[in-house]
C-alpha cells in the first residue's frame, strides 16, 4: 500500500479553504497502481461468492467495475438523479452543503444477490449510506462495503449502519 500512498495527490483547498483532498486520478493514471488496487480489492472478496458491485458515482465507477470485472460479477452504477434510462429507486441524504440524492435502477440487485458497494473515498459517509440503504432494501443475501481510501479522521463510519461490514485499503 506504500506505493499506492506515494501516488495519491493532496490537492490543498479543494473543494473549499481547509480541505486537503485525497486525489485518486493520480494513483488511476499510474499502470502498477491500478494493477496493485484491482488486485487487493479483489482478494477482499475473492472467496465470498459476489454477484454485483455497486459503484458510486463517479469515482467509484472506476474500482467498482475493476471489481467486479476481476470476481466475475456485475456492475450496477449509483447515480446521481435523471441520468439512470429506466425506473429507479432514490434515497436522499444530508451533506455538508445540503441535501442530495443517489439512484439506482429498481431491477438491479435481487435477493439471490451478494453484493459489495464501492466507492474511492469514505469521508463523511453520506453517499455510502445512502448507498447501503437503497440496496438493503432490495434484500439481497449479504452487503459487504468497500473503499480504497479511507480518512479516519472525519468519523465516516459512524454514519454506515451497524451491520455494514466495511473494509478500506488504505486508511489516513
Amino acid at each position: 500500500m506504500e506505493y499506492i500512498k506515494s501516488k495519491v495527490r493532496d490537492v490543498i483547498d479543494f473543494p473549499k479553504k481547509g480541505i486537503v483532498f485525497k486525489d485518486l486520478t493520480t494513483v488511476f493514471k499510474d499502470p502498477r497502481a491500478l494493477h496493485i488496487i484491482g488486485w487487493d480489492l479483489s482478494q477482499l472478496y475473492r472467496d465470498k461468492g459476489v454477484t454485483k458491485v455497486v459503484g458510486i458515482e463517479s469515482r467509484g465507477f472506476i474500482g467498482g467495475s475493476i471489481l467486479a470485472f476481476e470476481l466475475g460479477a456485475g456492475f450496477v452504477p449509483a447515480r446521481k438523479p435523471g441520468k439512470l434510462p429506466a425506473d429507479t429507486v432514490s434515497c436522499s441524504y444530508d451533506k455538508e452543503y445540503g441535501k442530495d440524492t443517489i439512484e439506482i435502477h429498481r431491477d438491479a440487485i435481487t435477493p439471490d444477490d451478494i453484493v459489495v458497494i464501492h466507492d474511492d473515498v469514505l469521508a463523511t459517509g453520506g453517499t455510502m449510506a445512502a448507498v447501503y440503504e437503497l440496496v438493503k432494501s432490495m434484500n439481497p443475501k449479504k452487503i459487504y462495503v468497500n473503499f480504497i481510501i479511507e480518512l479516519g479522521g472525519l468519523n465516516g463510519r459512524s454514519v454506515l449502519p451497524a451491520d455494514a461490514e466495511v473494509t478500506s485499503l488504505i486508511t489516513y
